[in-house]
């Protein structure tokens, strides 16, 4: 079988080769600003989407990596050409990373200069996408923690960026609730913002509610979902929303770039609605399966099998 290569600043290296130094400014600060795209039958989605977010939140940063938007988009053509012969027909991530490399301080213990490093890598989805497979049908749980998200007006959230410890003590404290529980984040308001890593939508009245896009990433996927929405005629609002909304919900879900969309089914230890996947979260389901060309919770059914004897 072929070794799958990374992208690594112009050049192509095997993943186990690909190496930053212990003084890069990614590990000193989480300073590195990144982005996750994934295909579907082995294309990429919205990945220009993706790439507008990655240089939205480099100029946040202020880091230049020495390439035009569309040399990026070329370099991630070459790399996932270079590794189609080694993902086995599968559906796979593609993650950029983008740091402002090695701290002046320790230049002569570096090797790859001081420079901005890119890299890109497109791994198989089997693991993120299987593990999701039972979720589809019986739903999740998320609680709310007390582990509050950051204001934008100290680290912008919009910027998709590694400093986010605090997205991993939500993940801890929501863990220690209940074990397989997901976080759900609130403002200094006490709105919910956001999960770690995904975002949220509510139904109240038979009209989506998903939180103002303030203190929250404001997702790729979160933004095919409201269109989707909008073509099938189903009204959709950017609101604040109190966990005390929630309770009330009649169907909930979050979205993210591997799994698309799954239900919430339960909310701090209390069902939503029927306990069930809803109506509306099912027509969106089909209606981006339809999109896509395949049936997204079928493949995740799929790649779980697949898991139980597949290594990365």
């Amino acid at each position: 079988m072929p070794r799958r290569l990374v992208y690594f600043n112009g050049s192509y290296v095997s993943e186990r080769d690909a190496r930053i130094s212990i003084f890069d400014s990614a590990l000193m600060f989480g300073d590195m600003v990144f982005e996750m795209t994934r295909s579907f039958k082995q294309k990429p989605y919205r990945l220009r989407n993706h790439l507008d977010r990655l240089y939205a939140s480099m100029k946040y940063a202020r880091i230049d990596c020495g390439l035009s938007i569309e040399q990026m988009e070329s370099a991630t053509d070459e790399t996932i050409e270079r590794n189609l012969p080694a993902l086995e027909g599968l559906d796979y991530q593609i993650m950029h990373n983008v740091t402002r490399g090695a701290l002046p301080l320790y230049d002569t213990l570096v090797t790859e200069g001081l420079d901005p490093i890119v890299t890109v890598n497109v791994i198989p989805l089997v693991r993120h996408i299987g593990g999701a497979a039972h979720d589809y049908e019986q739903g999740a749980h998320f609680v709310v923690t007390p582990q509050q998200s950051v204001p934008a007006r100290y680290i912008d959230p919009k910027a998709k960026n590694r400093s986010r410890i605090y997205y991993q003590l939500a993940n801890l404290q929501a863990q220690r609730m209940e074990g397989g529980a997901n976080a759900l984040l609130t403002d200094e308001h006490g709105f919910i913002t956001e999960g770690t890593g995904n975002n949220v939508f509510f139904v109240l009245n038979g009209e989506i509610l998903t939180p103002k896009p303030h203190d929250i990433l404001r997702g790729v996927s979160r933004q095919a979902c409201m269109e989707l929405a909008e073509k099938l005629d189903i009204p959709v609002r950017e609101a604040d929303i109190e966990p005390y909304d929630v309770r009330n919900a009649e169907e909930a879900w979050y979205t993210a770039t591997t799994i698309c969309m799954v239900p919430i089914t339960r909310f701090d230890f209390q069902p939503v609605g029927t306990g069930r996947p809803g109506p509306i979260y099912r027509r969106l389901i089909d209606a981006w399966s339809e999109e896509v060309g395949l049936d997204i919770p079928a493949q995740a059914r799929e790649y779980a099998e697949r898991a139980k004897s597949w290594a990365p």
